[in-house]
């Protein structure tokens, strides 16, 4: 699996994860699975340190370490939320711009919430002919997201409470509409990326600033329905 880097020194690197690769190993793998952590070391030849958190179907832009010194470093820059990122998602309907500040689930089989804040602006819409239950001529939003806190599946939480679910999630989503983008398109994936990722770099202290290009499926499935219509 090709992981395309975007930067690299003696401290640190940063890639461009893949869709549908977990950061870390977990209980639930076959043993001869695929990781990002492991792909990395073998890659580099160096122990990798993770940092911070991106979902295994999540693409983009990700940092992680050569030394516990240096993730620690960089976690506490998570943790004091002086990082800035910014993701980019295809949504269902409109949202507009705002900040949706509910309390989401902190993991998957639990009810205990915590609070969360997501920033988002959209950038395009087109509606589309889809047609399903109640709902005719779907809209379909490209948005861009800035959170400020970092909770588990906070963003696709946050976007199904507010019925703007994030195509292709399967898990908060729409299946329905999900069913039907994959049908037309034959593009399967969840359409969230991490676009942007801005850091103070632990040793010299300059910001940092990496994007990974947004995935050619999210122009693709909007050009189809621009096409469609």
């Amino acid at each position: 699996m090709e992981i395309p880097i975007l930067y690299q020194d003696e401290h640190l690197i940063v890639v461009n994860k893949p869709i549908n690769l977990p950061v870390h190993k977990n209980d639930f793998m076959p043993n001869d699975a695929p990781y990002l952590t492991k792909l990395i070391g073998d890659i580099t030849g160096k122990w990798i340190y993770n940092v911070h958190r991106l979902d295994s179907k999540t693409s983009g832009v990700m940092v992680l370490a050569f030394s516990s010194e240096i993730a620690h470093e960089l976690t506490l820059q998570f943790e004091r939320k002086e990082v800035a990122k910014t993701y980019l998602a295809l949504v269902q309907g409109n949202p507009g711009e705002g900040t949706f500040s509910e309390k989401v689930l902190v993991k998957k089989k639990t009810k205990f919430k915590k609070p969360a804040t997501t920033h988002y602006k959209t950038l395009e819409t087109v509606t589309t002919k889809i047609a399903y239950k109640e709902k005719e001529n779907v809209e379909l939003s490209l948005v861009e997201i800035n959170p400020e806190t970092g909770r588990w599946h906070q963003l696709r939480q946050h976007f199904a409470k507010n019925r703007f679910d994030i195509v292709g999630d399967t898990h908060h989503g729409d299946f329905t509409l999900n069913k039907i983008i994959l049908a037309d398109t034959e593009v399967r994936r969840l359409f969230l990326h991490a676009g942007k990722l801005e850091f103070t770099h632990p040793v010299s202290k300059e910001k940092q600033l990496y994007t990974a290009e947004v995935p050619v499926e999210f122009q693709k499935t909007i050009d189809f329905y621009k096409a469609y219509n």
